[in-house]
């Protein structure tokens, strides 16, 4: 089983082209949208987080169920859901503005040691910005890192960080406990501006990471398509050219479908992922790729179950 750590919210998208445009609901949340991901590619996944009785809740858990993802890990409060108002570029990428005052996913507890069934377990996005679930999350990183793969997906929202040199810190301080470390080009240069890497040339920055913990960092180029970097060598794949409606959800789809072919193939630990050779890893690129294209190819964050993408990968 995998677990994902982190928080549930609702993006408000924007559904025609005016000025003000009416917005729409759709159910996401970084983590919350990896958790998806893995349930809809048939892997045995649990949701760790706090998810609102409100309406948005009940509905962000109705989906989680849906997407045959376990609920057990899941607190209820009557807190509002977090809100996220989407504006896109006219390539289809997101910004976001939130509205996260009080709200329920910002009060996780502790809730102990994993499940014994648990291989791997996921984090980002907000969860790790926002106190104190912040410090809730960072303990269970650092905990279960002694017996679990860890992924992490920063998934950095500028807006919410009040203070980056302190984040950038706190974030090189994670590396030791963290096996795989995907996040985009764009992030990883931000978490790099502070001098680990002059000049923002990212495998370098990727590079420096890797010195430091991960036994990978895989790096979504958008456009350009999908690296890994690993000690021994890097591997890259190109993009799957799709009809882009938006890129909301893309990389949350990488970082799900990438754990669920580590599942797939039995490499959900630090020593295995370590081990790859360069095939298996363009494998897993081009599978979590496909997935990604997929997503972008619809609005909102809607990860492809197992049938759609064993279709789109001509299986």
């Amino acid at each position: 089983m995998i677990v994902v750590a982190g928080e549930a919210l609702v993006d408000m998208v924007p559904v025609g082209d005016d000025e003000l445009t009416p917005l729409a609901p759709k159910l996401g949340g970084g983590p919350y949208n990896v958790a998806v991901a893995l349930g809809r590619l048939d892997v045995p996944t649990a949701f760790l987080s706090r998810v609102s009785t409100d309406h948005f809740g009940e509905q962000l858990i109705k989906r989680l169920h849906a997407s045959r993802v376990a609920t057990v890990l899941v607190q209820r409060g009557q807190e509002n859901t977090t809100l996220a108002v989407v504006g896109l570029a006219d390539d289809g990428s997101a910004r976001y503005s939130f509205y996260v005052d009080g709200t329920a996913d910002r009060l996780v507890e502790d809730p102990g040691p994993l499940p014994a069934e648990a291989k791997a377990v996921s984090f980002g996005t907000l969860s790790l910005v926002l106190e104190p679930g912040a410090s809730v999350y960072e303990t269970v990183l650092r905990r279960e890192s002694k017996r679990l793969l860890v992924a992490l997906d920063p998934n950095i929202r500028a807006g919410l960080i009040d203070d980056p040199g302190a984040y950038r810190k706190r974030f090189r301080s994670w590396l030791p406990d963290v096996g795989l470390l995907k996040l985009s080009v764009e992030d990883a240069r931000w978490l790099a501006e502070d001098g680990d890497v002059q000049g923002g040339d990212v495998i370098e920055i990727a590079r420096t990471w890797i010195s430091q913990g991960p036994a990978a960092v895989v790096l979504t180029k958008g456009g350009d398509g999908l690296s890994v970097i690993t000690a021994t060598g890097q591997v890259d794949v190109p993009p799957v050219k799709v009809d882009v409606v938006d890129t909301i959800g893309a990389g949350d789809t990488v970082q799900g479908a990438l754990l669920a072919w580590l599942h797939d193939h039995d490499a959900l630990s630090v020593e295995k992922v370590r081990a790859l050779t360069s095939d298996e890893w363009t494998d897993a690129l081009t599978y979590a790729g496909a997935a990604a294209a997929i997503t972008c190819s619809r609005a909102g964050a809607e990860p492809p179950f197992a049938s759609e993408l064993t279709a789109a990968l001509g299986g």
